[in-house]
């Protein structure tokens, strides 16, 4: 029976296969994952309930394994009734091992899990070879409960790699196990 390579081993053999197509001269060339950014717009909900903030950082720190950090607004906007500093989003960035857990997670259960999945599409890869993926319901991951179904948010994820453009990343993503569509 083939043995289950976790992501991070998946990374360093990605190297022996994209050196010859890549033209790699160094192993340090090669494209890796730097970060995970996990971002959540709260927008003005907490206008109508002062807990929702709260309770979506609790949920995306579950998610995670790590605590998440609020952001603010940078400027006022009268029309969304936003002031400057206004709590509008959550932010998670995840690293090292807490990294490699959450993709494991994301790859192998998450995104299989959800409805009618079919693949990513190979355009979510910008042209300085990140990823990034829209979420439509958090109740994906494992750690959601049934009783957090009542208020069910999206998120986004953003896969960012040391790859120095789309081709690149796209092939790494591929050798990670990120399931594309086909073409």
């Amino acid at each position: 029976m083939a043995k289950h390579l976790t992501v991070k081993e998946k990374e360093i053999a990605a190297f022996e296969k994209m050196k010859d197509v890549f033209h790699y001269k160094n192993i340090m060339a090669a494209a890796k994952m730097e970060k995970v950014v996990i971002n959540v717009g709260t927008g003005t909900a907490i206008k109508k309930d002062k807990n929702k903030n709260d309770a979506i950082s609790d949920r995306l720190a579950k998610i995670t394994g790590q605590k998440t950090a609020t952001r603010g607004a940078k400027q006022s906007i009268a029309s969304f009734k936003t002031r400057k500093g206004d709590p509008i989003g959550i932010v998670v960035t995840l690293r090292g091992k807490r990294m490699y857990a959450f993709l494991e997670k994301l790859i192998n259960v998450a995104l299989p899990r959800t409805k009618d999945f079919r693949g990513l599409t190979p355009k979510s890869v910008d042209n300085i070879g990140n990823l990034t993926i829209g979420i439509k319901e958090h109740t994906i991951f494992p750690e959601t409960a049934d009783e957090d179904i009542r208020d069910v948010f999206g998120l986004s994820i953003t896969l960012v790699s040391k790859a120095k453009y789309k081709k690149e990343g796209k092939a790494f993503f591929e050798l990670l196990g990120v399931p594309f569509k086909k073409d």
